[in-house]
């Protein structure tokens, strides 16, 4: 499988994927109403984005930038093996 390179499909999978998110989000609060799952479900939400974003954006910019993620797994085993930033790095 290769890299999407198209501008165009880039932003649809990213419209689909909010998309996903807002259908399964609703379909839960439509299931069982309730204000504090909607407040629980907000905040699984929101912790789930700034966790994504951490994992690619603040590690490849501050902690160490000579590696680059290709996905969650990537990530995952770069933190099981410890794996320490260069000195300069910082």
């Amino acid at each position: 499988m290769t890299d999407i390179k198209s501008p165009g499909l880039i932003k649809a999978k990213g419209v689909l994927f909010a998309c996903l998110a807002a259908l399964a989000s609703s379909l839960l609060l439509l299931r069982r109403w309730d204000p504090v799952d909607a407040v629980l479900l907000g905040i699984a939400l929101w912790a789930a984005c700034r966790a994504y974003y951490f994992a690619f954006y603040v590690i490849e910019r501050y902690v160490d930038p000579s590696f680059r993620f290709a996905g969650l797994w990537d990530f995952l085993v770069y933190l099981a093996r410890g794996k320490t930033p260069p000195p300069d790095a910082v």
